[in-house]
């Protein structure tokens, strides 16, 4: 059974890609598993300075997922070079940094800084982190502002540039091809919607940030709509993410037009998933009549 999945700038062994924000730099995985058998990592988001992100509390259950306002917390991108990516360089598996700023001007500074190190493979642009007051999603539901921000990124990066879009907007191709036309080498289909909790108590919200963006098993139908409708219009490949936490469910993924997937949410409830559902996958593929990873993509509307 073949799994591999060949994209710009990426040699996948499987389509799996622990999603950035949730799995951090992978360092607790790695105690609990060879990170090797992982298709990629898209490691947590990179920003210009440190970032300590958003007041607590930031994390709220659903039922069937999870609100988070974390606001991109992590340790800066001279940090990530000098610490986190020398550690996953003895790793075979492709490693993504995923690249975020309150400023068009930050994102470029980060792709500069991360473009001579040998680590990296390619470039996922947050334009989509809805817990942030500056740049992130703003870019992300407009446009113009999310074609520009591709070509600017693009004219500066030395390594391909896949594109996260939100799911917040109203017309997810138009966006989609904006990026397209930008030059993105691919996109990554959905990052979380935005939602809200109230406490029955204080009647106040209980995230600090008020909003947050939820994930897991609840936005897997608009991740897979939103795919499905993107996969006929554009021509660069789609990472697909939102919900997954079976190999049946990267199926239907795959099927609906992504060419590899990102797993989120549900790396919290276990941390296992991954390689659960990379050891399930030729099993599925072959139950529903496939001999590829690539035989499954676009299933739904190739003739």
């Amino acid at each position: 059974m073949n799994l591999s999945v060949k994209l710009p700038g990426l040699n996948l062994k499987n389509p799996v890609i622990p999603a950035s924000g949730c799995f951090g730099f992978g360092k607790e995985f790695s105690e609990l598993y060879d990170l090797s058998i992982l298709g990629g990592i898209a490691i947590k988001s990179a920003t210009l300075e440190p970032r300590f992100g958003n007041p607590t509390p930031r994390v709220a259950e659903t039922p069937g997922g999870m609100l988070n306002a974390i606001g991109l917390q992590n340790p800066g991108v001279d940090y990530i070079i000098e610490n986190e990516l020398p550690r996953l360089e003895k790793y075979d598996t492709e490693i993504i940094a995923n690249v975020a700023g309150a400023s068009e001007e930050e994102y470029l500074k980060v792709i500069q800084k991360l473009n001579g190190n040998r680590v990296v493979k390619a470039y996922e642009l947050n334009i989509s982190c809805p817990n942030v007051k500056h740049g992130g999603i703003g870019l992300g539901t407009d446009k113009f502002l999310a074609e520009n921000i591709t070509k600017m990124a693009k004219k500066v990066s030395e390594k391909p540039v896949y594109v996260k879009l939100s799911p917040n907007v109203t017309n997810i191709v138009e966006i989609a091809k904006a990026v397209e036309y930008g030059g993105a080498d691919g996109i990554v289909l959905i990052n979380t919607l935005l939602g809200m909790r109230l406490n029955l108590k204080t009647g106040k919200p209980i995230i600090a940030n008020v909003t947050g963006g939820l994930s897991g098993p609840a936005i897997k139908p608009i991740a897979i709509r939103m795919i499905y409708q993107v996969a006929q219009e554009v021509n660069i490949p789609i990472i697909g993410v939102g919900g997954i936490s079976s190999s049946e469910d990267v199926l239907e993924f795959l099927y609906a037009g992504a060419s590899a997937v990102e797993i989120g949410a549900y790396n919290f409830v276990d941390p296992f998933v991954c390689p659960k559902i990379i050891g399930e996958l030729p099993e599925v593929l072959k139950k529903y009549g496939m001999n590829s990873v690539k035989d499954a993509v676009g299933r739904s509307f190739r003739k």
